[in-house]
């Protein structure tokens, strides 16, 4: 039995300047299942992505496994250096190929359906990041996001490409971009205790609901320890109810056991994890 990969539709071009087709995964001509190749600028580097991977038919003959390693080859003919595949929570079998064709777990997404606004502690006082303090916070944001993706299997030159680019993509206009909230935690002293960067609204859910994004959750290093965690986590369910939003997600780094558990703790669950590998 003959499989391979077939258009399903033209190729389009994607808002981040990138490419996205989806395939269809054929046996012997017949359509058993499909899934998408995608483009992202992470200049100077181009990353992959490969998603809605799904079989219908003939699961367990190596379909998908057929299907996922020609999407690399599509990933490397359009100029990848990388790529990662994006799997729901449920999708265990799904897990279990990636992780036979030597994908690294790095990345599990979470959420939470918000319904009453949280307290803060007594004590503590969020404070917009103005213009003035943006430049500051963006270095110190950047320096920790770089750690993180390093920690997560990039390399130093795809980590600070990463970075450049996602910064510059998401805060187009600094401190004062539509749709965002960036605060600082404050206590007795002068100095801030941590800093959270929410984006109000990434996407729209199935339903149409919008979707708050947690982009970063920092704690001052002089400070952790403390429990300024969980006062930033309850600052952005309050930021997302203020701003008439009840769902948030986030993006938590595998090897980060203590925010993991920090976000279970306060109702968050995993809804899908991002698995990687280098193709160069």
């Amino acid at each position: 039995m003959t499989t391979t990969l077939r258009p399903e539709g033209p190729e389009s071009p994607t808002t981040a300047g990138g490419r996205t087709r989806r395939w269809q995964i054929c046996a012997n001509g017949r359509p058993v299942g499909a899934l998408r190749t995608t483009t992202v600028p992470r200049r100077p580097q181009l990353w992959g992505e490969i998603s809605e991977l799904e079989v219908r038919e003939g699961r367990g003959r190596g379909r998908g496994t057929f299907g996922a390693l020609a999407a690399e080859e599509v990933l490397r003919s359009w100029g990848c250096s990388r790529v990662d595949a994006d799997i729901p929570e449920t999708a265990q079998p799904a897990r279990c190929l990636a992780a036979t064709l030597g994908y690294t777990e790095r990345m599990r997404n979470m959420a939470k359906r918000l319904a009453v606004a949280p307290a803060l502690p007594a004590g503590v006082r969020p404070r917009r990041i103005d213009a003035e303090e943006f430049p500051d916070w963006l270095a110190q944001a950047k320096q920790g996001y770089l750690r993180d993706l390093v920690s997560s299997g990039l390399s130093e030159a795809q980590a600070r490409a990463k970075s450049d680019a996602d910064h510059v993509h998401l805060l187009p206009q600094g401190a004062d971009t539509p749709g965002v909230a960036l605060r600082r935690l404050y206590g007795d002293g002068p100095d801030p205790l941590g800093a959270l960067w929410l984006a109000l609204r990434v996407r729209d859910l199935p339903d149409g609901r919008p979707l708050a994004w947690v982009m970063i959750v920092e704690v001052a290093e002089a400070h952790r320890g403390e429990g300024h965690g969980r006062s930033l986590m309850l600052l952005a369910e309050r930021e997302c109810l203020a701003a008439g939003v009840h769902d948030l997600g986030l993006n938590v780094f595998s090897g980060n056991q203590v925010a993991i558990r920090l976000y279970e703790s306060l109702g968050y669950r995993i809804t899908n994890r991002v698995y990687g590998k280098p193709l160069l």
